[in-house]
């Protein structure tokens, strides 16, 4: 990588979680990849203009957490008892910075409160009660908890009901089980940064948290290694350190980003039937961008300079 001019770079993912294609109107398949675009421009909008990536992983997961489409701010995931809970995180890769909140209930944008707490450089994860008073004294927007509520979330906690009173959870659609959103990025100064946020999975236990808000299991960035936000059933990252894993495998191992990203998510995870995907970058801007599910939401910048976005398979150019 040339140190005096490292190419820019920016990927994000809108979670695995990703319905059928039958399952939305061509219309809104359409407005969700638009969506998708907005969130890509607005952080690449800050690295063009030769901001840092912790701001243009924010720009972008703020743009996810306003809309319906994800499981993130507006339109998470409801909990057993029908209730939000809301997981993000931000890391610094040029300095291992991070902050995070979990269980959150009021805090309309968590990304933000999240970025907060890395900034003032305390403490990296607050939860809860806690987490809302935090962002509350900071003067961070603030809502009553039904304003993340959708109708599409209450009809996915009812189909997840059913599934489990039937005991039939491993049929559920991914889309009815969970989704995250997330973005790595790296800056014209060579750093990298990732951010990812959650509502969690569809009738998760009250109290549950995942993997995104919890620093090296959803959610890591070193510089000169690579950045990653991770989408799927939280449980296995956590218990597999899985965003530290493929810090470690480029790191320990040289293995490549595509080599060490696709290690979990396509073989052991996939064999267990683990629903997972990553978004990635490595230090000399090339994206990643496994998954083992239907489909995953996914964007990003190519080397080429074109940008692309996707749900399934099929990726489609647009113009920054």
């Amino acid at each position: 990588m040339n140190e005096k001019n490292p190419p820019l770079s920016l990927a994000l993912h809108g979670g695995c979680g990703v319905m059928a294609e039958e399952d939305m109107t061509p219309q809104e398949w359409e407005e969700a990849r638009d969506h998708l675009k907005q969130a890509l421009r607005a952080g690449w909008k800050i690295l063009q203009r030769g901001g840092s990536a912790l701001d243009a992983v924010q720009a972008t997961v703020l743009v996810m957490e306003d809309s319906v489409y994800f499981n993130a701010g507006y339109g998470a995931a409801l909990n057993a008892d029908a209730e939000h809970e809301l997981d993000a995180a931000i890391m610094d890769g040029a300095t291992l910075s991070a902050g995070a909140v979990c269980g959150a209930r009021h805090i309309r944008n968590p990304v933000l409160a999240a970025r907060s707490l890395l900034d003032a450089g305390e403490s990296v994860l607050l939860s809860g009660a806690g987490a809302d008073a935090y962002a509350e004294q900071k003067g961070l927007a603030c809502v009553d908890s039904d304003y993340f509520t959708t109708p599409r979330r209450v009809e996915a906690l009812a189909a997840m009901r059913r599934h489990q009173i039937a005991g039939t959870y491993k049929a559920a659609r991914e889309s009815e089980k969970h989704g995250t959103v997330g973005a790595v990025a790296l800056d014209v100064n060579g750093h990298l940064a990732a951010a990812t946020s959650t509502g969690g999975y569809t009738n998760k236990p009250v109290g549950r948290i995942g993997d995104s808000p919890l620093i090296g299991s959803g959610t890591y960035a070193r510089d000169s290694v690579c950045a990653i936000s991770g989408t799927g059933q939280g449980e296995y990252f956590i218990r597999n350190v899985m965003a530290y894993d493929i810090a470690a495998r480029m790191i320990y191992a040289g293995e490549s980003l595509q080599s060490a990203s696709a290690h979990l998510v396509m073989g052991e995870f996939r064999d267990l039937g683990v629903g997972a995907g990553v978004i990635a970058i490595d230090a000399n801007g090339k994206v990643s961008a496994p998954y083992n599910t239907l489909g995953m939401f996914r964007a990003w910048v190519t080397e080429e300079g074109h940008a692309v976005v996707a749900s399934h398979h099929q990726l489609y150019e647009f113009t920054l």
